[in-house]
């Protein structure tokens, strides 16, 4: 028996992708409003940080 077969026997099984879109959907908006609505100071300072050259640098 393939592994397709017992896909379509379980019951209910169709509800699960339906879950997954939503959990992404729900995941995305509530982490494009959490940037949204970032402090200004907070962003700037996140966007400087690569170009930062404070001097210190981990050495092994």
């Amino acid at each position: 028996m393939k592994f397709i077969n017992y896909l379509e026997s379980i019951s209910g099984i169709g509800v699960f992708p339906m879950i997954s879109l939503l959990l992404f959907f729900v995941f995305f908006t509530l982490l494009g409003l959490k940037v949204y609505m970032m402090d200004k100071n907070t962003l700037d300072t996140m966007n400087h940080l690569p170009l930062d050259d404070d001097g210190t640098t981990q050495q092994k």
